[in-house]
């Protein structure tokens, strides 16, 4: 298979099919996250129209025509004075990372959350003995701004979050 450029773009509710699907393996087979069961059809499509309709990026990612990922930023917290923090979410479908997909999403989410006027994002990164995602993203300007220890429990597992944060008001884009 020839693989060809990254195209990463808005999301649409004919891809959270796609998304959803990513997201059942992780739930499924890894603990990068926290969720036990994976969301429903209808619970993809509410976070959809909750993000979006907040004006904050939901995006996939395309490789060869078929979704190679997605990103998004939601709320980092519910509290008013939290209103421009954001969290991201970045999953790749299984079998293509290592491929530029992750950095394209995590270009494209930053992008849309500053052209939404967020200040801050807050990545929370389990902690499963891999550096990918840590080093994903130290490159676009996050830096470590603490560790939860033992604050996950999962497949029999207690995992540590890593805390990291980019300001959004000064260009960094890796």
């Amino acid at each position: 298979m020839t693989v060809r450029t990254v195209i990463v773009r808005p999301a649409v509710p004919p891809d959270l099919k796609a998304v959803a699907e990513i997201f059942t393996h992780y739930v499924s087979h890894t603990v990068i996250t926290f969720e036990g069961t994976p969301p429903t059809a209808t619970e993809w499509r509410q976070r959809f129209d909750d993000l979006t309709g907040r004006g904050l990026p939901f995006l996939v990612a395309e490789l060869n025509g078929d979704v190679a990922g997605y990103a998004y930023a939601g709320p980092w917290r519910p509290k008013p004075a939290y209103r421009y923090t954001v969290e991201d979410s970045i999953y790749l479908a299984p079998d293509l990372t290592g491929r530029g997909v992750g950095s394209a999403l995590l270009d494209a989410v930053l992008t849309g959350c500053v052209q939404a006027d967020m200040r801050q994002m807050i990545a929370v990164i389990a902690d499963t003995g891999s550096d990918a995602s840590t080093a994903l993203h130290e490159r676009f300007g996050f830096t470590h701004a603490g560790r939860l220890t033992g604050v996950g429990h999962k497949h029999g597992r207690s995992i540590d979050t890593v805390l990291m944060q980019r300001d959004l008001t000064t260009d960094q884009n890796g």
